[in-house]
């Protein structure tokens, strides 16, 4: 081999070489990024994390700590986690006792009352001097939610109204929340050309009703949680401020399947106006509330998973596709993302279950909530589907919904 031949093989070695450097370098940077700092173990268990088996934890130097005021037997450690002895990233476990909760995946109705008129439309005015849009010209937006009108409290759609009404063509101060930052601007209603009445060109919301899956009762408080997620406006997609709010019991009558493109639904009724418990948070993660004095749910009494028990391969749904029992449904464990910034898509799910799969085509609109089991315990809730593909769709992990439920 002459001397130019050989350098020139060098030179690729080396560039093959900093390019598998590079490489591996980058993998390990993502697996870093991928796991939190702070784990929960239960007394006596080992941190494994189960859905990256080729990670192992190293050496804990154990160091004990208890919160102020605590009756728990509470503990923290530092352990490394490493790839192949590798270090990839120190992280803190706390021991806690494991919690037991009810897995329930009833069906139930919800009832929300806005703290707020929310806006959701606009309607342009045909006045004398052109067409007008007071609320536009004012500064407000879809999503704001109005509080008050000069200096008065203002909650309902007829309250807005009266006080548009009781204006008589004068300035309205409005304060108005907007992204949870409180604003103010001033309207000025108008007349429609030959008409009688003064408007401001909007159209408001001010309650809410659907259906869900309750997803956990805690047996202890009678503290409950459903749907994953937040209950959020149909037009302008902004989550539901809440006053007030109750759940009522439902029954499934039927369902539109889901095909890719077009998200089916379950359908139901309300079959009783008395309230089972009350919605006290509309959560990004859910909605949480008590249940009334005397009310008892059935479901499954399960320990909670901690997240890194959390195993790729075969799981379960408990939901309800018709009437008001539930039933298991298998279901395969794709992904599990644990510093997901959205934490209803820490889990990937697909429908394997036949029967399922013939009832709904996957996860349907009404499913949301729906616990996710795996070896004995409960992991999470169904959240979202994939529009393109009704087979798939994600979870939240249980220990955020129990955290916000808190």
């Amino acid at each position: 081999m002459s001397p130019m031949t050989a350098n020139k093989f060098f030179r690729r070695f080396l560039a093959v070489l900093l390019t598998a450097v590079l490489f591996f370098a980058s993998g390990f940077f993502a697996l870093r990024a991928a796991l939190p700092d702070t784990f929960s173990v239960a007394p006596g268990e080992e941190l494994t994390i189960e859905s990256i088996p080729f990670l192992t934890a190293h050496s804990p130097q154990f160091s004990r700590t208890a919160p102020a005021g605590s009756t728990q037997d509470q503990s923290s450690s530092s352990h490394v986690l490493t790839v192949l002895g590798i270090p990839v990233k120190t992280v803190r476990t706390v021991t806690e006792e494991r919690k037991v909760i009810t897995a329930c995946g009833m069906p139930f109705g919800i009832k929300m009352f806005s703290d707020g008129a929310l806006v959701v439309a606009f309607s342009d005015l045909d006045t004398a001097s052109g067409t007008r849009n007071p609320a536009k010209e004012a500064g407000l937006r879809l999503g704001d939610v109005i509080i008050s009108v000069n200096g008065v409290q203002t909650r309902t759609n007829e309250e807005l109204t009266q006080a548009i009404a009781s204006a008589g063509g004068n300035t309205l101060q409005i304060v108005y929340r907007r992204e949870n930052v409180t604003h103010s601007c001033a309207l000025t209603p108008v007349k429609e050309r030959d008409g009688e009445n003064w408007r401001a060109g909007i159209w408001v919301r001010d309650s809410s009703a659907g259906i869900g899956t309750l997803t956990f009762v805690d047996p202890q408080s009678g503290v409950f949680g459903g749907l994953g997620h937040a209950i959020s406006d149909s037009d302008t997609g902004t989550d539901l401020p809440l006053l007030s709010g109750e759940i009522v019991p439902v029954t499934i009558t039927g369902c539109v399947k889901g095909s890719a493109g077009s998200p089916g639904e379950l359908k139901g009724e309300f079959t009783s106006g008395t309230a089972l418990g009350t919605v006290y948070s509309n959560e990004l993660t859910g909605v949480y509330g008590k249940l009334a004095d005397g009310v008892s749910i059935a479901g499954t009494e399960l320990p909670v998973a901690n997240m890194q028990e959390i195993a790729l391969g075969e799981a379960e749904i408990l939901t309800t596709t018709l009437g008001t029992t539930p039933h298991r449904y298998k279901v395969r464990i794709e992904r599990v993302n644990m510093t997901a910034g959205d934490p209803n898509r820490n889990l990937m799910l697909r429908v394997t279950d036949p029967a399922l799969l013939s009832a709904t085509g996957g996860i349907v609109q009404g499913m949301s909530g729906s616990p996710i089991l795996q070896d004995g315990k409960i992991v999470g809730a169904v959240t979202h589907v994939l529009v393109n593909d009704p087979t798939t769709g994600y979870g939240i992990f249980i220990e955020n919904m129990l955290d916000a439920a808190s």
